[in-house]
């Protein structure tokens, strides 16, 4: 009869189980845990010091000053590395990650729908949503929706589409013209910069 193991206790050979580290791997290999011969310094104060050196002088390096020797690019040939506080160097990387996020412009695809007998007053209602998205950078697809035998008046649709566009040629220009996709007539502006 086989005794039942322990998966906590010691393994047979007498060495525990190895854990995994609680939390989130690092993004980045630091100090010890760069396994290479040299690697390439860069950002150091002295000029003379930055170039490819042994990882052991980096290493010295990076303990004179009480920082870390810091992986930043791991697929060069040797690594690159730098001798920073590797919590503030993540501070920066993070900041730098929200700025260019807040750059982004993010834009956003608006609809506006007509069916084939939209009157006058509805039409100039839907000009005037149209103009406050474009102002606001978005893009808009307009389109027409043909419901039942609506479908044979195909140009009727094509003609309200144009005129949708003729009425915002000063604040959009037509990306996509007029397209019909199964009862649906279409078509995208884009704003004029």
């Amino acid at each position: 009869m086989s005794t039942p193991q322990n998966p906590g206790g010691p393994r047979p050979s007498g060495k525990p189980l190895a854990r995994r580290p609680i939390g989130k791997e690092r993004e980045h290999r630091i100090n010890e845990d760069i396994r290479t011969e040299a690697v390439r310094l860069v950002n150091e104060p002295d000029e003379a010091l930055n170039g490819i050196v042994p990882i052991k002088e980096a290493l010295a390096r990076a303990a004179e000053r009480n920082l870390d020797l810091v992986e930043i690019a791991a697929n060069a040939n040797p690594p690159v590395c730098r001798i920073v506080e590797y919590s503030k160097f993540r501070y920066e990387l993070k900041k730098k990650e929200k700025e260019n996020k807040s750059k982004q412009q993010v834009t956003v695809l608006k609809e506006i729908r007509f069916s084939p007998n939209t009157d006058e007053h509805d039409f100039n209602f839907k000009v005037r949503h149209a103009k406050t998205f474009l102002a606001e950078g978005n893009k808009i697809k307009a389109f027409v929706i043909f419901h039942g035998r609506s479908i044979v008046h195909k140009g009727r649709g094509e003609e309200l589409l144009k005129q949708f566009a003729q009425a915002l040629e000063e604040e959009a220009k037509v990306e996509l013209p007029p397209k019909l996709e199964g009862k649906r007539m279409f078509m995208i502006l884009i704003p004029k910069k």
